[in-house]
């Protein structure tokens, strides 16, 4: 489908690394496709910034604020970052407090992936079996999210003298992983729902709206 910026809803995103870069509108594209009906948006990662960055006072607030001011008073936004070793269920509901203190005006969600993005394929990990040279008999460890080092998993389990590449692997495994198979892991299913619920608001046009319906 041939639609321009202008005439379609975009959710811009907001990243920690060119991985993330690579396969966030990979995921947002699949979810889309899985809304009833399908919906088509536009995917735009507007600014990759270190975690570290986004978490510390001022941080989330300046990003979150040149960000809106790049898109349109339709646009979304969505930020993606690693819990690493912080409680996703604490720390995202604290950054969206913060990000909407700025843009109050804006749909604003914000994901964290429990440890880090890589955990959701270790969740769906059967899925996986036999792809990209995993094994075929691949099945997920007991509690994926708990795991320190989703990485390295996903490594020990390719073949030898083969290494996981976050930039080549993990848009390639988000392309490929079942997403209903990962939803078991919380902060996926999480994922999940706010990307569904943005889509949703999106491309639901406001009254005083021209464009075209997606």
């Amino acid at each position: 489908m041939n639609q321009s910026r202008a005439t379609t809803p975009t959710i811009s995103c907001i990243v920690e690394g060119q991985a993330d870069e690579l396969a966030l509108p990979v995921l947002m594209r699949r979810i889309a496709a899985e809304c009833d009906p399908p919906a088509y948006v536009n995917v735009f990662v507007a600014k990759r910034v270190p975690r570290s960055s986004l978490v510390k006072p001022g941080g989330i607030e300046r990003v979150v604020e040149e960000t809106a001011r790049m898109g349109s008073a339709r646009d979304a936004i969505l930020i993606l970052i690693d819990a690493d070793d912080d409680c996703p269920a604490r720390l995202g509901p604290q950054l969206r407090r913060r990000a909407k203190t700025v843009r109050p005006d804006r749909l604003i969600s914000v994901v964290l992936a429990k440890r880090e993005y890589e955990a959701w394929f270790l969740a769906a990990a059967a899925s996986l079996a036999g792809k990209r040279g995993l094994p075929t008999g691949l099945q997920p460890p007991p509690d994926p999210e708990s795991i320190r080092g989703a990485k390295e998993w996903l490594g020990m389990h390719l073949p030898h003298g083969r290494k996981y590449s976050e930039t080549a692997d993990q848009p390639a495994l988000t392309a490929l992983f079942d997403v209903q198979q990962a939803r078991t892991a919380d902060s996926f299913d999480k994922c999940y729902r706010e990307i569904a619920a943005l889509i949703a608001a999106v491309t639901q046009p406001a009254p005083d709206y021209q464009g075209h319906t997606p």
